[in-house]
Order: structure tokens, then sequence, then C-alpha cells
């Protein structure tokens, strides 16, 4: 075959060989999807542009059936025939922004051309590529190109494609021309006759179109010179930009960069946070080892103090033994042994030292004698234990013991009650110190014993309040004096067995307290008065400094002068006086 052949038969580009490269230097001629050079780049309704072989082949996100009205077959616009057809209008997302954008039911080829990233292909190539080969012939340089091919043609070839007729009238460019450009400007061609430039623009279908295209698929429509309406058409287009859009986008990007400043604020503060969190963490965590380490002694130091305790009451109680048993030997030998004239003479000083042993305050009883086993030491870990280095902290053993002879009662319930009234006291333990213990937990034993009816016992209620004191509430049955046994860890208390009395129930006044009837009743005379003043004049009640006055206020049903008193009965009164004593008439 020739070379002039070779030229006739070629008509498609070769592909360029910054399709197969991973980094472009200029990123508006790479497709986003199979990141190469745009080949058929088409664009989607929300503006971005991809490979038509790429927008094929996205996963549809979904798929509906709508009515499509077709033109005539004979592609004349205009004419009062259509046929309505149902269409597959197939959704996809885009790949760059995500949204959901309808295909057209013909598929890629439907969508709009992007004649700009065509150019920035070409200028791609021309800039990064360095010396073309013919895209023709494969073997001379290229020095010019065609653009309505797009075909990269050496000299040779050049000429063959300006001989021949289809291709005659094709736009042919010197390579060092666009490259000395910068941008390219190449006419759009007419997708349906090659060759043709798009130069007219037809109205009804909103459509650029050629000659050919004006004289045979649009003969019915008004065409016009696209310069003639690109103003109009390119103006609204400004419009949206500058007085809708723009002005948007400046306030999207403003409100961006304060999200971002905000993002960057947001981890400055977090991380100093972090820093401040960090160093608490670390100083808080040496407060706590030093607390801890501030109990570990505090726990030897009663752990040593203790056991001292210890040692000194086993060397007592073993010198006591010592004594005791040595004694009893010695009068049991001398019993056993001596003769009566032996006992008599020895029994002086016998009996002085055993008196000398029985009479000592050492109690030996295992009740009495109570060794300190450490119970008494606990750990509080809720409780406040001051602060250490600036920094509270929590936790504090308790070692305190309660001293029996130091516990003291509060309340009149210890002392007096009355018959069927439930009575109260509170026990209140306290340490060596004589302060109040700050837990409870003790074994506390009340008893109420009737003196003279052995058999009457009272029940009792013993509520620990967990603070070092008890409550002790009782109801007593019969009247007269009881014995009340307070014991704790089995021994008694201070002035324990207390006396208790039990009293029958006052009686309540059923009169007035006041001053005289005669002021009570305003003047009535058959007011009378548990009192024996009489009122001159014929009034039966008692009056100011009159006969029989008390001379301070009383109860006018027994006449007592003590507001917070029993009532006496009526034979009490009618001893006192022979008079009929009634309560005050209040009018």
């Amino acid at each position: 075959m020739s070379r002039c052949e070779e030229t006739e038969t070629s008509q498609q580009p070769t592909p360029s060989k910054h399709e197969h490269k991973d980094v472009l230097v200029n990123p508006r001629a790479v497709c986003n999807v199979c990141r190469r050079l745009y080949r058929d780049p088409k664009i989607l309704p929300c503006l971005h542009t991809f490979c038509s072989d790429c927008i094929a082949q996205l996963e549809p996100f979904s798929v509906s059936s709508r009515i499509h009205r077709d033109a005539p077959e004979d592609g004349r616009a205009g004419e009062a025939v259509e046929a309505d057809r149902p269409a597959v209008t197939v959704t996809v997302l885009c790949p760059d922004c995500d949204s959901e954008v309808d295909v057209p039911p013909s598929g890629p080829a439907g969508l709009s051309t992007d004649h700009l990233a065509l150019d920035e292909v070409f200028l791609e190539t021309l800039v990064t590529d360095g010396p073309l080969g013919c895209d023709l012939c494969g073997e001379g340089g290229a020095e010019s190109r065609c653009e309505v091919c797009c075909v990269n043609l050496c000299e040779f070839c050049c000429q063959a494609h300006r001989r021949q007729k289809r291709t005659a009238s094709h736009s042919v460019q010197s390579l060092e021309e666009l490259k000395a450009r910068g941008r390219l400007c190449r006419p759009v061609l007419c997708c349906l006759h090659p060759g043709q430039e798009l130069r007219l623009f037809c109205q009804p279908c909103d459509l650029p179109v050629c000659l050919e295209c004006a004289a045979t698929l649009h003969r019915d429509h008004r065409c016009c010179p696209t310069r003639d309406v690109i103003d109009r058409h390119g103006d609204r287009i400004q419009e949206l930009v500058a007085v809708r859009l723009r002005p948007r986008l400046e306030r999207l990007e403003e409100s961006l960069q304060k999200v971002d400043a905000s993002q960057e604020s947001l981890q400055a503060r977090v991380e100093a946070t972090a820093i401040e969190v960090r160093a608490f963490a670390r100083a808080y965590a040496s407060a706590v080892e030093a607390h801890c380490q501030s109990l570990l002694r505090r726990l030897e130091e009663l752990r040593v103090q203790r056991r001292n305790h210890l040692h000194l009451q086993r060397a007592q109680l073993q010198q006591a033994l010592l004594d005791v048993r040595g004694s009893v030997e010695f009068a049991e030998r001398l019993l056993s042994c001596g003769s009566d004239a032996e006992i008599l003479s020895a029994k002086g000083v016998t009996l002085r030292r055993l008196t000398s042993l029985a009479e000592r305050g050492y109690d030996p009883r295992p009740a009495t004698v109570a060794p300190d086993d450490g119970s008494s030491i606990c750990f509080m870990p809720r409780e406040p234990g001051g602060e250490v280095e600036g920094y509270p902290v929590v936790g504090v053993i308790h070692s305190k013991t309660v001293d029996v002879s130091r516990c003291t009662v509060e309340g009149e319930g210890l002392q007096r009650a009355m018959q069927g009234q439930q009575g109260h006291f509170t026990l209140v333990c306290r340490d060596p110190a004589g302060k109040q213990m700050a837990r409870g937990g003790e074994h506390v034993l009340v008893s109420v014993v009737h003196k003279e009816k052995k058999n009457c016992t009272m029940a009792t209620t013993v509520a620990d309040n967990n603070d070092g004191s008890y409550s002790v509430s009782y109801t007593p049955a019969e009247l007269g004096a009881y014995s009340v046994w307070v014991c704790v860890k089995a021994q008694h208390i201070k002035g324990s067995p207390f006396i208790l009395n039990v009293k029958r129930t006052l009686r309540r006044h059923s009169g007035t307290f006041h001053c005289c009837s005669f002021c009570s009743s305003g003047g009535a005379k058959e007011a009378r008065c548990g009192c024996p003043g009489t009122m001159p004049g014929g009034f039966k009640g008692c009056g100011h400094s009159h006969k029989g006055h008390p001379g301070k206020p009383h109860w006018s049903c027994c006449g007592s002068t003590a507001e917070q008193s029993e009532c006496l009965p009526q034979s009490v009164l009618a001893a006192v006086s022979p008079r009929s004593h009634l309560r005050t008439v209040e009018l």
C-alpha cells in the first residue's frame, strides 16, 4: 500500500501515550473515573465531566419508566405528528459530588459534549508530548493538526489531507502556532455533518446547528447566527453567576473558612485541654500516691502502738498471774500441810496478801479482759481525707475504740415516763478522749426490768444511727420504778443501771388558763371558777385581788396555777373546798 493510500484510509487518531500516564500536568484534561485523558467527554446534569464510556459503566442508582415524545423519523422539527413511547430513565450517582443525575434514554451519547475538555486534552498533548508523530502515517514528525478530524499530520499527510475532496474544507492549523497561543480556539463541528461548523442557533429547538442542518432538519425553524444570540444567552448565564451564584459562592467560601478556622481552634483547644487533663491526672495520681503512703504510715504507727500496748498488757497479766498463782499455792499448801499452830502463826500475813489480791481493781474475767485485736482499725474509703498537694482526697483510717466509762446517755426518757406512752433516750458512745465515735456497729444491750415485779420486763428497740449514737425507745405498760441496764461490749456504762419512774398519764385540763373568771366571762354572774375566789355583788366567779383569788393566772377547771400540770380530780378539789367548782363559762 502506498503512502497516499494510507493517508486516504486512515481517518481516526491514534491514542496518545498520555492516556496511560498516572500523573498529568493539567488535571482538567483527566477523567476522575479512569484517571486518563478524556475520551469523548460528556457533561452530566450536575456539570461534572466524564468519559462517555465511564458514564456507561456507572452502576444504576434507580430505574424508572417515563413517556418519551419522539420526533418524526425524517428529523424535521415542527411537524404536528409526534409519537409517544415509554422510555426507561436510568439514574446514576455522580462520582464527584454524589448527586443523583438522570442519563437520557439514548444513553451517554445523549449528553452534551464538553468541548472545553477536548481543548484541554489537545493542549496537554501539545505541551507535554514534545515532538509528535504523524497520526496517519506514523513516520514523519507532525507539523499540523486537522481541527475537524482531530489528528496530527506531517507535511506530506497534510497535503494529501487537503487534496481529498471530503477533507479539503477542514481547518488545518500549525502545531507551533497552537502551542504559541497557550489556549486552543478550535471550531465546534456538527456530529451529523462532519466538516460543518456549528455557526447557527435554532431558537425553537434551543440547539446550535450547522448550515446543512438548518437547510434540512430545521428548515421551518427560525435559525440565527450564533453571534447574534450569544449576548442574550450568555448574559443570562452571566446574570445568574454574577447576581445570584457569585455572592452565594463568596458566602459559602467565607462560611467554609470560618468552619475551617473553628476546626483548627477546636483542635487546638482540645489538644490544650488534653495537656491540662494529663497534667492534672499525673499530679492527682501523685497526690493519691502520697495519700496512700500517708495512710500506710499511719497504719504502721497504729500497729506499733497497739503491739506495744498488748506487750504491756501481757506483761501485767503475767505478773498478776504469778502473784495470784504464788499466793494461792502458798495458801493451799499452808492449809493442807500446816499444823494448826503454823496456820495461825501465818494467818495474818496470808490474809493480808490474799485480801490485797482479791481487792485489786483488775477483773480477770474474759468479759472484762478485752485485748485489742485491731478490730477497731478500719479503712473508710468514701470519707473525705482532706487535701494533699492541693488536691482533695478521700479515704481515712479510723482507729478509735469505744471507752465504756466515757459513754453517756441523753434524754428525759431515761428517768421518767408515762404509762402507755413511748419513751426515748439516746446512748452516745465515746472514745478515750471523750469524743463521740464517728461510726456505729458497737454491741449495745439495753434491758428494762421492774424493780418490784421481777418478771415484768419492758421491750426495747435500739437503733444504730451509724454516727456513734444509738436511739433507744420503749413503751411502759406498768406503773412503778424500773431498772434500766445500758451495756456496751457486755460492760455497764457509767451510771448504769439507771432508775426509771413510770407514772400514770396526766389528766388534761378542761378549762381555761386565765387571770379571773370575771375578765374571761365578760362579767357574767353565772360564771364559776375552780379556785375558791369570789366576787362581791352576787358574782360567783373569782376576781382580781378578791377573796380566795390565787393572785396569778390559773386553770378555771381546777384552780391550778401551773400551766404545765395535771388537772386535779374532783375528789381533790372537794377536799380543798366544799364548794362545787365548774370551769369558767366562755361567752
